[in-house]
């Protein structure tokens, strides 16, 4: 049987931006790359694995456009290195189908040493089971040398019992990431105790699922729940617990009842412990046919946060139309509402550089209103556009801290304000060897009781571009900008205006043997000296090469 292999990821609460934070290893990355893989298995064989180093050039060529809140998006691409996948001829692909399995090592500039390895199996023809390990730092950094300095060590378990009728899966992982506070230093600055400016983060998650695989049955339904636990060397303590539930029932021909359930429950021990919790009901309804799509829906949404003194119960009214004029376009509007869910490890996915005692709040979305479009022509061409104006409360941006401007500190516009964005994608596929995508994002935060949106871009732009050569070689460019970044030094009172970031990267892997392949990526070319926080430059130009072993 065929099927196509895509590495996902799930998203819950709140919807994330479209865009996540470079951290401090930005320059030292590529960028990854996730792309559909179609392989033949025995008929036997119901299990797959959704993590899959490779790519084959006769994928469907669609290039799927997403449009999300900006309500986290404070930076560029996040970036990881990885080997970029080698295409190869159906025959070849066919016969090394079972080449899962994998194994990179590599090194570069900056003191980069990079090692990764995934392994999986069936046990049986209904159990599976992978683990997944990787490892990158960088001896160095962009200024004062070892004190710059990264490493990152991630390690997960993945398992999965699947039958005709249900899905179980489970996994484990760990992660832990060290760094230094940099900001403001250079080679020339005095001499600092190493242990005081170092920062650990170590993060242990924990999750299972219960699905209904089975599209004969009356009632479809999805349960997930997942645990994570973050520590730093601040002493704080974050354990924070998600569930989910997911119900799908036909009442008519097109016509469909939905009910998803979430419930959150955090708690964050630093200077106090807080307990946060938040529980979202959304009974919804849905009505499709070939011309038009309407679904409607109540959220009713309960936080608490004993820190803050809060606990409320808020309703968020949700409809949604798409029209389809003509074959291939589609034209959509909305109206919708929701509280966007914060916590201390989100915040540390877009900044790395907190200070202790954050505190730490969730975002109203009052209202948003949005409309737009999307479609295709002919079998190559891809479009989207989308318009939005919503209204925030608790907006939160990142800024550097009034008594230690090395760290930054969470602020809020605790006012109703409102942000336009406005949001295109153009991509086209030349053919199965090669595409292009650009992604265009505009911002415009009205901000009331903050003086400005403090880290966060007014525009941001990507040109992705991939190519592959005589099967063998594979290439991409991807290009990043962003544009209208400000900060405030409160030591000074002055308002710094960043450098607009460009960063160009190229990837190549070159497959020289049925298991073996090389691959060099080089990142930031133009060697441009920008900073996405204040006060911390990022690596220049800066080069990752190795060794890929498949089997």
């Amino acid at each position: 049987m065929k099927i196509n292999i895509i590495t996902s990821a799930l998203i819950i609460g709140s919807t994330a931006a479209a865009f996540a934070q470079k951290t401090g290893e930005i320059d030292s990355q590529t960028f990854e790359v996730e792309k559909k893989k179609r392989i033949e298995l025995p008929t036997a064989n119901r299990l797959y694995t959704k993590q899959q180093p490779f790519t084959s050039p006769d994928d469907e060529g669609k290039m799927t456009f997403e449009f999300k809140s900006p309500k986290l998006n404070l930076g560029s691409p996040k970036t990881t290195p990885t080997v970029l996948p080698v295409q190869k001829e159906k025959a070849e692909r066919e016969e090394k189908s079972n080449l899962d399995n994998y194994l990179k090592i590599g090194g570069g500039n900056y003191g980069k040493i990079y090692g990764e390895a995934f392994v999986g199996g069936q046990a049986t023809e209904d159990l599976y089971g992978d683990i997944h390990f990787k490892h990158l730092s960088n001896q160095t950094g962009p200024v004062d040398a070892k004190n710059s300095a990264t490493s990152q060590n991630t390690i997960g378990l993945n398992g999965k019992y699947q039958s005709s009728s249900f899905k179980i899966y489970g996994a484990l992982d760990f992660d832990r990431q060290g760094y230094y506070f940099y900001g403001n230093r250079t080679t020339q600055s005095r001499e600092v105790q190493t242990d005081s400016i170092r920062q650990t983060l170590n993060q242990y998650g924990a999750k299972i699922g219960f699905e209904n695989i089975d599209n004969s049955t009356f009632i479809d339904y999805s349960v997930k729940t997942n645990i994570n636990r973050l520590t730093d060397k601040f002493s704080a303590v974050e354990t924070d617990w998600a569930s989910t539930l997911d119900i799908s029932i036909p009442i008519l021909p097109n016509f469909y009842a939905l009910v998803s359930a979430e419930a959150y429950v955090s708690q964050l021990a630093d200077a106090q412990n807080t307990n946060r919790n938040l529980f979202r009901v959304k009974p919804s309804f849905k009505y499709v046919n070939t011309k038009f799509s309407i679904s409607a829906a109540i959220k009713a949404v309960n936080e608490t946060d004993t820190r803050l003194n809060i606990n409320r119960t808020v309703g968020f009214p949700m409809v949604e139309v798409d029209v389809t004029p003509f074959a291939g376009v589609h034209i959509f509007a909305g109206y919708d509402g929701d509280i966007n869910r914060n916590t201390l490890r989100s915040f540390l996915s877009e900044n790395r550089w907190l200070g202790p005692n954050v505190v730490v709040a969730n975002t109203e979305k009052n209202k948003d209103i949005y409309g737009g479009f999307k479609g295709e022509i002919g079998s190559g061409f891809q479009f989207e556009g989308k318009v939005s104006y919503a209204t925030y409360k608790n907006l939160y941006v990142f800024n550097n801290s009034l008594t230690d401007t090395t760290k930054f500190s969470v602020l809020y516009d605790a006012d109703y304000i409102n942000t336009l964005t406005v949001s295109g994608q153009l991509g086209y596929v030349f053919s199965e060897n090669a595409r292009t995508s650009l992604r265009a994002d505009f911002y415009d935060y009205n901000v009331k009781k903050l003086e400005a949106a403090w880290g966060r871009p007014k525009a941001v732009i990507t040109w992705n571009n991939s190519i592959v050569f005589k099967k063998k070689l594979f290439a991409t460019l991807d290009l990043y900008y962003l544009n209208g970044i400000k900060a405030k030094n409160f030591q000074t009172n002055k308002t710094v205006i960043m450098k607009d970031i460009i960063d160009l990267n190229l990837k190549i892997d070159y497959l020289l043997t049925r298991n073996f392949s090389a691959y060099v990526s080089i990142n930031n070319i133009l060697g441009r000296q920008y900073e996405r926080f204040a006060y911390y430059p990022q690596q220049g130009l800066n080069f990752l090469g190795g060794l890929s072993f498949s089997f």
